[in-house]
């Protein structure tokens, strides 16, 4: 069926315009293919002022906005209800929708809904982003420049769609447990689905925890069929509540072990890279200098993004030169400065404890500044991994309700020998500090929050960004 069939006559809400233009595209898409739009945020017009640039005079005239508030009649008297980040599962407005019994979407549902195109999807707790990022780099020697759609605001999936020509031409899409959660109400999914790991994450809006998390992560290939591909993780404890759902794909699996006979994948034995398909193995590179250059958490990456693109694609070949120039990713265990023997390391998309964990393993013996926004997650691990790699003078906290909570794990663990600890208000201060730790300004400085950054900045990118102003203008 066409949009606009789909559409017609349709009066639908847009919940959240937001401020990185995800509900601008999705409002704009809704109103070109035929559909009686209105869109509502808690954020006044004059908050949302750059946003709203978006919008043509024509689309401004016809799209009624409803700001600074949410009305629950629009929620019973609207066809569509389709949802942006963020809005919770307990919201009252959303239970009016409900109980009236409308349709309730989001920007990822409706995208799957019409695409045409073969999609690569990627979703995890970790290692997402870098994977589309490479998948659409390795991807874009073939097809031309990708940017990877979905949990990317200047992507979003319908303005990803509206732009969409060339039918076979593959879209790469990063996935978020959230897109993820109304993705069945389409009952489409991916031509690939993969899921590079599971840990705890986003537990304050999943209630039900690590199960309800890990239900809305399997959306991603409970629709898939025998022609697509699942590509998991062997060595994640998660992967057998994946295959208790009985995909009904092509399943293929990654890993830094060799893996059993009968299963199929990349994985590493001997110092080699290894692709193996219906008992047929093929050696793709040696492993050990990638290993050494990128780590095991991007080791994982890069095997799940090797075993995608032979699938995808099994007479294109990725070259070694190929896997040198791939793209550092924004925020994620990013190198931002080295010089003079001092290097500082921007992990601002760390969100969860796991991801500082991963930084820390990678960067031993460094200064760290770390804390945050709970998420109702655990922080004694990363607690454990401090008091085996951080002493306590390069401990440098910036305070926040997760903050607080790493700081009971380290104090039960008997971490603190002195009763100093040092916990700061704002960036500026534990740059400051940092700096000060390392002897004659040598070293190396890791900043990886290990929590999610709402207390104090919008989101990890402009926490991340905000970092980076302050090294730019620091005492270095």
């Amino acid at each position: 069926m066409e949009p606009k069939n789909f559409l017609k006559g349709k009066k639908v809400l847009v919940v959240v315009l937001g401020i990185y233009g995800g509900g601008a595209a999705t409002a704009k898409w809704l109103f070109r293919n035929g559909a009686e739009v209105t869109v509502t945020d808690f954020r006044t017009e004059k908050e949302l002022e750059g946003t709203m640039k978006l919008f043509t005079p024509n689309e401004r005239k016809n799209i009624r906005f409803v700001l600074g508030g949410q009305k629950e009649e629009d929620f019973s008297s609207h066809d569509i209800i389709v949802l942006g980040p963020g809005v919770p599962k307990e919201s009252p407005y959303l239970s009016v929708a409900e109980k009236a019994g409308k349709q309730i979407e989001n920007d990822a549902s409706l995208f799957f809904r019409f695409v045409q195109n073969p999609v690569i999807a990627v979703t995890g707790t970790r290692g997402k982003s870098t994977t589309t990022s490479w998948l659409s780099y390795l991807l874009g020697k073939k097809y031309g420049p990708f940017l990877p759609t979905g949990n990317n605001p200047e992507r979003a999936f319908l303005k990803e769609l509206a732009e969409l020509k060339d039918e076979k031409r593959p879209v790469i899409a990063e996935m978020s447990s959230w897109q993820l959660e109304y993705l069945g109400v389409s009952k489409k999914a991916p031509s690939i689905a993969v899921i590079t790991n599971l840990f705890p994450d986003h537990l304050n809006r999943y209630k039900d925890g690590m199960k309800g998390y890990a239900e809305a992560k399997a959306n991603i290939f409970l629709y898939q069929n025998a022609d697509d591909f699942l590509v998991l993780n062997d060595m994640n404890e998660w992967t057998p509540f994946f295959l208790s759902k009985k995909p009904k794909a092509q399943i293929l699996y990654f890993s830094q072990k060799p893996l059993a006979k009968g299963k199929n994948g990349v994985f590493l034995r001997g110092g080699k890279i290894i692709f193996r398909l219906e008992k047929k193995e093929e050696t793709l590179f040696d492993s050990k200098e990638f290993y050494e250059k990128m780590g095991s958490h991007n080791m994982d990456n890069l095997l799940a993004t090797l075993l995608a693109v032979r699938l995808f694609d099994p007479k294109f070949r990725v070259t070694k030169k190929m896997i040198d120039m791939l793209p550092q990713i924004r925020f994620r265990e990013e190198v931002v400065y080295k010089k003079n023997g001092l290097m500082i390391v921007n992990d601002s998309a760390s969100t969860s404890p796991d991801a500082s964990i991963a930084g820390i393993r990678r960067f031993r013996n460094c200064v760290l500044i770390t804390g945050g926004t709970d998420k109702d997650l655990d922080f004694g691990e990363l607690a454990k991994e401090i008091k085996k790699s951080i002493p306590q003078e390069n401990l440098i906290l910036l305070n926040g309700s997760a903050t607080r909570k790493l700081i009971f794990a380290l104090g039960k663990l008997g971490y603190f020998k002195t009763k100093k600890i040092m916990l700061f208000e704002t960036l500026e201060e534990c740059f400051g500090v940092a700096v000060s730790a390392l002897p004659r300004k040598k070293g190396t400085i890791l900043f990886s929050p290990g929590s999610a950054s709402f207390e104090k900045f919008r989101n990890e990118f402009d926490r991340g960004e905000k970092f980076n102003r302050i090294i730019a203008g620091g005492p270095l």
